[in-house]
């Protein structure tokens, strides 16, 4: 007959604590002197930690608050720019700010992010080609159709420097950018002209096949037709 053995009960360290008041008053006095020799590490890090959480707290009301200055400040600066006064839009008119003194006095904010935009457009304009880059590369949306008309006048700005590579991946990225049948097409076509212009022929007759498939209803839609056609004669020599 097989004689049966008893099996030990593992050793659990967490019962000595409940049942041993020895061991238990040991453990805490390992504690307290832990804290009292590095009470001053300590201090310390709780000290850096606490300044770190009211340097981020501080940071994010002040640059809210500065947006907020920045946002009514520009507000004629905008109006300027719809009314077509550019100078005025640009530097100001002696008691209200421009979008120049904007950027400057505002970093990091909304309203000097908004004001690249403004800035890259006016430059464009007024055929300032490094200028206009300058600002639209530093400008940037979530919005539905902003980032895409700011793709799309980087592509300009690029194609007239003569920077063709940039001009079309700028515009690719601007009819790719939320696509939609009252701006697409029209960067679809811009970048057509952008394929065409640096021998990309191929690539032409795709970007005027797709305003043709899909935007039958655009202003650039019998345009398209024509010139997909055009480039397919060319093709076929």
């Amino acid at each position: 007959m097989a004689t049966k053995h008893s099996k030990k009960a593992a050793h659990d360290p967490s019962n000595e604590l409940l049942e041993n008041p020895e061991v238990l008053a040991e453990r805490l006095g390992r504690g307290e002197a832990f804290l009292k020799k590095n009470s001053k590490v300590l201090a310390g890090v709780l000290i850096a930690a606490i300044v770190l959480i009211g340097g981020i707290l501080f940071f994010q009301i002040n640059n809210q608050n500065q947006n907020d200055k920045a946002q009514s400040e520009m507000f004629q600066a905008v109006y300027f720019y719809e009314q077509d006064s550019i100078d005025f839009a640009l530097n100001g008119d002696g008691i209200n700010p421009g979008f120049l003194q904007i950027v400057e006095e505002y970093p990091n904010t909304d309203a000097a992010n908004l004001a690249n935009f403004y800035l890259g457009s006016i430059y464009l304009s007024e055929q300032n080609y490094a200028e206009a880059i300058n600002y639209l590369e530093k400008f940037s949306s979530d919005d539905y159709l902003v980032q895409g008309k700011a793709y799309s006048l980087l592509g300009d700005a690029y194609m007239e420097s003569g920077d063709l590579d940039k001009a079309i991946s700028n515009y690719e990225k601007a009819a790719n950018y939320n696509e939609n049948k009252y701006f697409t097409p029209k960067y679809l076509y811009k970048l057509a002209i952008a394929f065409e212009e640096a021998g990309r022929i191929e690539d032409a007759i795709e970007a005027y096949g797709e305003i043709e498939d899909k935007y039958y209803e655009s202003y650039e839609y019998s345009f398209a037709r024509k010139h997909k056609a055009r480039l397919e004669g060319l093709a076929a020599k």
